[in-house]
């Protein structure tokens, strides 16, 4: 079928050219109109845990009482007692539109000195925007109300969870054109390198340039039925060009052995598709497999990556089977012309080293597993410790307009309002006031909350609102929460707490509760991959658990650096002592399945050779060799290009390019140099072991690469 099918894209090259063009200029036009859809917030709650069923009941008759904007005015030349600074603020804040916001207060309209800094040069101004609004609706209306607060002569900075949201977006879209600006033409001149060849390069570029924009078309039809993360945009469109140039890679390189051998170029390219493009499919299919685990996770941000990444990574297929083939059919014996002269060593390099390390490791098998181990766990064991987090203003950068707004209030002014915790009390009967304010002054008295009143009662229904004086992301704010929740409410009452802490908690505890299942899904579905790739029980649980293994040291290193701040300075961040729980999820969905790809990669080779000797320690000897310039240039590509996250503004997406660049090296170098040789000399051939059979089959499995005919 897929020597057939590589034939069918040779013979239609130019029907398959010319449509693809025409998809470009489409998803030129219509798919790159995705960001401009994305302004929303990114959906980390669980849309089942108390927090956000807590929300819905404050949509409704209730109400909500919140700041969603903090206005921060100061003017270093004039106090607020200044009657020309205060009528100007108060101008502004009386121009909103009638109906614009649900609640608009001040230190004119309340009189509260909390409203004023300490050197009563600043004020601030907080906003309930209009309720019933989702996400994207409050950023659109704020983004509507912020040239009116401006007042001439009066520095203006907005705070709070929506001009955060807002600032972050943007600061998102614009990483995603700076990343592929650095990435693309170090891309180029690497390609060049790998395949020692221009014409080779450009192909495998073009090929990941046409899926990258692809995938925005497929986000965008994803966009049409479930809220997209505009971070999820970052992830997908530069996984898409990895991926894109993963497979280009192995299809291309495997193309250029074949025209040695074949009659013709249709022939050459059926010959690739009946080994490379065999194998290409089964490593799509598992990187599919391992981002739609993310969809066991019930938040809005997951399931966009996890729906979008899917579906990214089906297209780098679609993309290496159909147009690379067809460009490959133009190219014919052009694919080696414009070679640049690297000496007499290859550009991928022969892999002599690789095959001599590889039989000294296989010499010592049980001591280079028990160190290699021992170190990967040690590297590994900081991440049992991280103090989890969820995203807030915390993750721009130190100059960010509201994370300085959050600094400036603290340090300032008495009390931060945006640090709000709502308590939502439902009962049967209209709950009575004496009840409900014990039910305040006990709430009142958990530790680090800074006072709590009922704030809003509506039929069975009351909010009591509470402010709080820590850090919503440190380990107190937990506690805090916990003891809140403790606290029983009046008689025949249940209560329900919403806030950042709040929100914070429910989320850890929804991604520790489903990460099992994660784990398990991921593991099986490469386990059957693998299984039917190779028909062996023994080999899918060692590439899982290898594999693991590398991830634990990415991990670990993902808590020293954004927790305890280790080259902080370097990366450009500031650490607030904690790890944010979603994407470190992304690290391990991304990494694990490119490690997957490398290991069908090595594996295919190994088997091919231990069917043609049938020495097995010389199979494996020579399946590294043979592979290393695939597999190395592969990851040092992915590397190239999720490390282009590393000088994002954005701290998260820093952790997605640390966590992923790590890695791949730990994969490339530990695990396929040394834990694969040993561990392999340690199981011999039980390698090969399923049940009622004990040694490797003598049929072809289903990605073994031949060189024949199909």
């Amino acid at each position: 079928m897929f020597g057939r099918l590589g034939r069918v894209m040779v013979r239609r090259r130019r029907w398959v050219v010319a449509g693809t063009l025409a998809f470009l200029v489409f998803a030129g036009v219509w798919g790159t109109g995705v960001f401009g859809s994305l302004t929303g917030g990114s959906g980390f709650d669980d849309p089942g845990s108390e927090s956000v069923r807590a929300d819905r009941i404050l949509d409704g008759p209730l109400g909500r009482y919140g700041n969603d904007v903090v206005v921060l005015y100061r003017d270093p030349a004039r106090t607020v007692d200044d009657p020309a600074y205060a009528g100007a603020v108060q101008r502004a804040v009386g121009a909103l539109p009638p109906g614009s916001v649900a609640r608009a207060e001040s230190y004119w309209s309340t009189r509260d000195p909390a409203f004023v800094s300490r050197d009563r040069h600043s004020t601030y101004v907080v906003l309930q925007l209009a309720s019933r609004d989702d996400d994207r609706r409050h950023v659109e209306r704020y983004e509507q109300l912020r040239p009116t607060l401006s007042v001439p002569g009066v520095e203006v900075r907005f705070g709070g969870l929506v001009p955060m949201t807002e600032q972050v977006n943007r600061e998102s879209l614009g990483d995603v054109a700076r990343a592929e600006m650095i990435s693309l033409p170090v891309l180029a001149v690497l390609l060049v390198l790998v395949f020692r060849g221009a014409v080779a390069a450009g192909l495998t570029l073009a090929v990941g340039v046409s899926v990258a924009l692809g995938g925005l078309v497929l986000l965008r039809v994803v966009a049409l039925v479930e809220d997209i993360s505009t971070m999820a945009v970052n992830v997908v469109t530069i996984l898409a060009l990895a991926l894109a140039i993963d497979y280009a890679l192995l299809v291309v390189g495997r193309f250029r052995d074949e025209l040695t051998r074949a009659p013709d170029v249709e022939t050459a390219v059926a010959r690739t598709m009946a080994t490379a493009g065999r194998t290409v499919t089964f490593s799509g299919l598992t990187a599919a497999a391992a981002l739609a685990c993310t969809l066991v996770f019930p938040s809005r941000f997951m399931h966009s990556m996890g729906w979008a990444g899917v579906t990214v990574a089906l297209m780098a297929v679609a993309g290496s089977l159909t147009l690379l083939l067809a460009l490959l059919g133009f190219a014919g014996h052009r694919v080696n012309s414009l070679r640049v002269p690297l000496g007499r060593r290859r550009a991928a390099g022969d892999g002599r080293h690789w095959y001599r390390l590889a039989h000294a490791v296989m010499r010592r098998p049980l001591a280079v597993t028990l160190g290699v181990v021992a170190l990967l766990l040690a590297l590994g064991a900081p991440f049992a410790t991280a103090n989890w987090a969820r995203p807030g203003d915390w993750v721009q950068p130190a100059d960010g307009e509201a994370r300085s707004v959050t600094r400036v209030l603290a340090a300032g002014f008495p009390r931060d309002p945006a640090k709000i915790v709502t308590a939502v009390v439902e009962a049967d009967a209209p709950p009575g006031r004496d009840a409900l304010g014990e039910y305040a002054r006990r709430l009142d008295a958990v530790p680090h909350v800074t006072g709590a009143r009922v704030t809003g009662v509506h039929g069975s229904q009351a909010r009591v609102t509470l402010g709080y004086a820590i850090d919503p992301m440190s380990p107190e704010a937990r506690t805090m929460v916990e003891r809140l929740r403790a606290e029983p409410p009046p008689a025949g009452a249940r209560a329900l707490f919403t806030g950042m802490p709040a929100s914070r908690v429910d989320i850890v505890d929804m991604v520790f509760e489903r990460l099992p299942w994660m784990v398990l899904l991921a593991a099986a579905v490469s386990f059957a991959v693998m299984f039917l790739a190779f028909g062996s029980v023994v080999l899918p649980l060692q590439a899982v658990a290898l594999n693991l293994l590398s991830l634990s040291a990415a991990l670990g290193a993902i808590r020293l650096v954004f927790q305890d701040g280790w080259f902080s300075g370097v990366l450009g961040f500031v650490p607030i002592g904690a790890v944010d729980v979603n994407f470190p999820l992304l690290v391990v969905v991304i990494a694990f399945g490119v490690a997957m790809d490398y290991e069908v990669f090595l594996v295919a080779r190994i088997r091919e050779e231990h069917r043609r000797t049938g020495d097995l320690r010389e199979a494996v000897a020579v399946g590294i060799q043979r592979t290393a310039g695939v597999v190395t240039g592969a990851g040092l590509l992915l590397a190239v290009v999720v490390g282009g996250f590393v000088l994002s503004e954005i701290t998260v997406m820093k952790m997605i390019g640390v966590g992923v660049v790590l890695a791949i090296l730990v994969d490339l170098t530990l695990v396929r140099g040394l834990l694969v040789p040993a561990t392999f000399a340690l199981l011999g051939e039980r390698i090969w072991w399923a049940p009622g059979r004990r040694a490797a089959p003598a049929r072809p499995s289903m990605i073994e690469e031949r060189a024949g005919t199909p």
